[in-house]
């Protein structure tokens, strides 16, 4: 008569594989899922910077260059330099004077047609656009 213990060997260890599978695909969701959440906080943070930034300027009026003039000086650290109005974000979304890479908002006049003044506001985040959205005025007539 043979001994059964290396087959109760054999099943033991074949159970302790499919639980470590399962173990990693279990790590492996958590993983995904945490990643997904941060993406969406931080997608959720673009677009408020982005609703204020171009309230900002529309409130400031007149031509889309001159909101945008306007608008640097209210938006805590922003620069305006060539048309184009730019704020860095530090990792927990706080204005952060001269950080160039990360993340970002930025501002472009766009061309005026119709007594509309309009501009492209756009938030980046280690080189993926977050979030964009056009804003747009009526200035006066002159």
């Amino acid at each position: 008569m043979r001994s059964k213990a290396p087959l109760l060997l054999m099943e033991q260890m074949v159970m302790l594989l499919v639980f470590a599978l399962a173990a990693a695909l279990c790590v492996q969701a958590f993983v995904k899922s945490d990643a997904i959440s941060a993406r969406g906080e931080a997608r959720d943070q673009a677009v408020v910077i982005a609703q204020t930034a171009a309230e900002t300027i529309r409130l400031a009026g007149g031509t889309a260059e001159e909101a945008l003039e306007a608008a640097a000086q209210q938006l805590p650290e922003a620069v305006y330099e060539n048309g184009t109005l730019r704020v860095a974000y530090d990792a927990e979304w706080t204005p952060a004077a001269g950080a160039e890479e990360g993340r970002f908002l930025e501002v472009r006049a766009l061309p005026e047609a119709s007594g509309l003044s309009e501009v492209f506001v756009t938030v980046h985040s280690d080189g993926e656009e977050l979030f964009a959205m056009e804003a747009a005025w009526q200035r006066p007539l002159s």
